[in-house]
């Protein structure tokens, strides 16, 4: 950030008093700017025959890689809004929207993704402005090594293992930068 959004100022990255972090706060008008993680949200829709249904990504990060129907959360909606929406959005698929099932922190990218488990009305779905193609798929034949996402990739497996049993519990992880990118002594931690 460059500029203030209230006055059109330069902004300067500081520590306003009472506060513990830096924030960008206006040279002129001093409007402090706060800046806060971004909202993912999407859902795991599956079909009665247990097959779960993936969209390729037809647009950057990671185009042409498999993923859950998801996408940033807008202004003006909840939760569940937003995870019904992404996934008609991608996929052209209608779901009934069953419980949160997965919360997944990525701090060093500011972002916490929300997946909710779904279940698809039908067979009429397609690709959205940003799938190349649609699919269901049984777990074997999930291409396991095309997948976009870490959070999406985790989430999935933890369905999986959750199905086998028929007890899906909600999941929260952290998920923090490879060891390339890492601070020593941080990883990943599953807080189920």
């Amino acid at each position: 950030m460059k500029f203030c959004s209230e006055c059109g100022s330069p902004v300067e990255l500081k520590i306003p008093a009472d506060d513990n972090r830096p924030r960008h706060v206006c040279t002129l008008c001093t409007t402090i700017h706060y800046q806060n993680p971004k909202l993912v949200i999407g859902s795991i829709p599956e079909w009665e025959d247990g097959r779960i249904l993936l969209c390729r990504r037809a647009i950057e990060p990671r185009h042409g890689l498999w993923t859950l129907p998801a996408g940033f959360m807008e202004n003006g909606e909840t939760t569940t809004e937003a995870a019904i929406r992404e996934t008609l959005e991608e996929a052209n698929a209608r779901v009934a929207l069953g419980k949160l099932y997965s919360m997944v922190n990525l701090p060093d990218i500011n972002q916490v993704h929300l997946l909710f488990r779904a279940k698809l009305l039908d067979l009429d779905f397609s690709p959205g402005a940003e799938s190349l193609e649609v699919e269901l798929f049984e777990e074997q034949d999930i291409p396991w090594d095309e997948i976009a996402f870490r959070p999406v990739s985790m989430t999935l497996k933890q369905y999986f293992a959750d199905r086998i049993n028929n007890n899906f519990q909600f999941h929260i992880s952290d998920l923090i930068a490879p060891p390339s990118r890492n601070l020593p002594g941080r990883s990943l931690q599953n807080k189920n």
